[in-house]
C-alpha cells in the first residue's frame, strides 16, 4: 500500500467512525432516558439493545484509534488505552493487558492497536493479549489454547503494499504493514503452538 493510499484509508476510517459514533451515542442516551422513566430496562429486549449499543460504541472507539488518521502530537494515556481495550473485549473470550505506564503518541498507539487486532485474529478460542514497551518499540503477545497462524496472512506484515486475497476482516494486517513502514518500523513475528508475538522495532 502506497503512503498516499494508507493516508486515504485512515481518513476514510476517521470519517466513518466520526459519523457513526453520534447516532450510537443518541441511542445510548435514549435508553438512559427510558431507564430514568421507570423499570423499562428490565425488559429483555431493551437490555439486549443496550448491550448491543455498548458493544458498537466500544468497537467504534477502538477502530477510530486503530484505523483512523493519527497525526500531530496528541498523546494517549495508559488508562485511556486500557479502557478502550477493556470495553472492546467486554463479554468476550479475550483479555487485554496494557502494560505501558506512560503516555504515548497517538501514531504509536495506533500501531499497537493494529498489532492487537492481528493477535486477536490468531486466537480463535480466545486468550490474553499483552501490550508492552520493548526496546523503544512495542511487543504484543497473544496467548491462548490454540493459535490460528496463517503464514500467508502474517507474511503481509513484511510486505507493505501487498493485498493478495485480503478480506475486510483481515484489513488490519496490510494496514499495520503500511503504517509501520511509514513510521520506519520493522515488524518481527514469532509464532508457536500457544503464543504469537509481534515486535515493532
Amino acid at each position: 500500500m502506497e503512503d498516499r493510499n494508507a493516508k486515504l484509508a485512515t481518513l476514510v476510517a476517521s470519517r466513518l467512525c466520526h459519523d457513526l459514533v453520534s447516532p450510537v451515542g443518541a441511542i445510548a442516551n435514549g435508553l438512559e432516558l427510558l431507564a430514568l422513566s421507570g423499570d423499562m430496562m428490565d425488559r429483555p429486549e431493551l437490555a439486549l439493545i443496550n448491550d448491543s449499543c455498548n458493544a458498537a460504541r466500544a468497537r467504534i472507539n477502538l477502530f477510530r484509534l486503530a484505523f483512523g488518521n493519527a497525526e500531530g502530537e496528541q498523546m494517549i494515556g495508559p488508562s485511556e488505552a486500557a479502557r478502550l481495550l477493556r470495553d472492546y473485549c467486554a463479554g468476550g473470550r479475550l483479555t487485554p493487558d496494557w502494560r505501558r505506564v506512560s503516555d504515548a503518541p497517538r501514531p504509536e498507539v495506533q500501531l499497537a492497536m493494529l498489532a492487537f487486532l492481528c493477535c486477536e485474529s490468531a486466537l480463535p478460542l480466545g486468550g490474553q493479549i499483552e501490550i508492552a514497551e520493548h526496546e523503544g518499540g512495542w511487543r504484543i503477545t497473544g496467548t491462548g489454547p490454540r493459535i490460528g497462524h496463517d503464514p500467508a496472512l502474517w507474511a503481509l506484515l513484511g510486505a507493505p503494499g501487498a493485498l493478495p486475497g485480503v478480506s475486510g476482516a483481515q484489513v488490519h494486517f496490510p494496514m499495520l504493514a503500511a503504517l509501520a513502514a511509514r513510521s520506519d518500523r520493522r515488524i518481527e513475528v514469532t509464532a508457536g503452538d500457544a503464543a504469537v508475538t509481534l515486535d515493532l522495532v
